[in-house]
């Protein structure tokens, strides 16, 4: 066999074993499954999407479509191209906008919130608080704060009168921070024993009560599954929907926003995402560049607009902080279409609850 032909053919076969394995893994994040193998499927959209555009790209200009092959081949490329762009596509400048603007000038009441994995082993704690002097935010949650954290952090006493404090040893301690009066704040474990997240009502400078909810719930990782992770973001969402009341959840869920259980929380809780038609805010990871994606959150239900978003510089953790500024606008309700859930909805997040309850008994 010649050089030139030998070298063709090798290419064709690393097209095509390329190509394969990223429509594999776009057939698989379709896939309703808490295994931690089909979840990690969620996170790299944007990574498999750019590579299913440079094989389609490549193939179709080396070889073109001549033969059964070549047209079966690229059409499933571009099958799961087009399908990883749609989930993307909301998330970038060219959606509409899920949240409206506030109107300049507007003398409704602001909220201004910071969260941040700090990352437990992290010991920048200066650039952390840098960040709070330069934010100056109503409310900080800090999540992965261990007992070092927890005397580091211990400055902002001063500042923020009111406080919840929950240090752990495991990345999965929690430090909240507000500059507004709490109402029932409490440290809730809502299925690990040893997975905290927090809630507390908030009294807004107009008198105004809202509800907070900070979340961190467990990741998928090796031999680990979601049925944890997805029962809590279900359940806060179903006390967001029966609670009744303005209400913010925000975050490190250990989920993207693209994702079918963060969707199926939003309808469940009729919270809307900010970032919808403005862009992703890669939060992790911080460190490299080409693997990143958005999993700290700040949601909403439609009482707010929004004044500004913003994902703010490294503090040395794999994470990086972010910082929204909201304003509460009753009124919006009107102008502001809130997701909503289903009959098959409901019984799904009922059923992935159970789960993750039985998945930790």
């Amino acid at each position: 066999m010649e050089p030139g032909l030998r070298r063709g053919l090798m290419m064709r076969l690393v097209l095509f074993v390329l190509g394969g394995l990223l429509v594999g893994l776009t057939i698989l994040s379709r896939v309703r499954s808490a295994k931690w193998w089909i979840r990690y499927t969620d996170f790299p959209r944007v990574q498999i999407a750019s590579g299913l555009a440079i094989v389609l790209a490549a193939y179709l200009a080396i070889y073109g479509t001549f033969n059964a092959l070549d047209a079966v081949f690229t059409l499933a490329v571009g099958g799961a191209l087009l399908d990883q762009v749609l989930r993307i596509f909301p998330y970038t400048p060219l959606a509409p906008k899920e949240v409206v603007e506030a109107h300049p000038g507007n003398s409704e009441p602001t909220i201004r919130i910071l969260i941040a994995n700090v990352l437990m082993e992290n010991r920048r704690a200066e650039d952390l608080l840098a960040l709070v002097r330069e934010k100056d935010p109503d409310l900080l949650l800090a999540v992965e704060t261990d007992n070092w954290w927890h005397k580091q952090l211990a400055v902002l006493d001063g500042d923020y009168p009111y406080s919840l404090k929950q240090p752990q040893s495991n990345y999965y301690g929690m430090h909240f921070f507000s500059k507004l009066e709490l109402r029932s704040p409490a440290v809730r474990f809502l299925v690990e024993d040893d997975v905290p997240s927090v809630r507390a009502g908030i009294r807004l400078r107009s008198g105004h009560w809202i509800e907070f909810y900070g979340i961190h719930p467990r990741p998928p990782e090796v031999q680990e599954d979601t049925e944890e992770r997805d029962a809590e973001i279900l359940l806060v969402g179903k006390q967001i929907k029966a609670d009744g009341r303005p209400s913010i959840v925000a975050g490190d869920l250990n989920d993207v926003a693209w994702s079918h259980t963060t969707r199926l929380f939003q309808r469940i809780s009729g919270t809307l995402d900010p970032r919808r038609g403005r862009g992703t805010f890669n939060t992790f990871h911080a460190h490299y560049p080409i693997f990143r994606w958005p999993l700290d959150h700040i949601f909403h239900e439609a009482s707010f607009t929004l004044i500004g978003l913003e994902r703010l510089r490294n503090i040395g953790s794999d994470h990086f902080p972010v910082f929204s500024t909201l304003q509460y606008e009753p009124k919006a309700e009107g102008h502001q279409e809130a997701p909503e859930a289903d009959a098959e909805d409901h019984k799904e997040a009922r059923q992935r609850i159970a789960e993750g309850g039985e998945a930790v008994s």
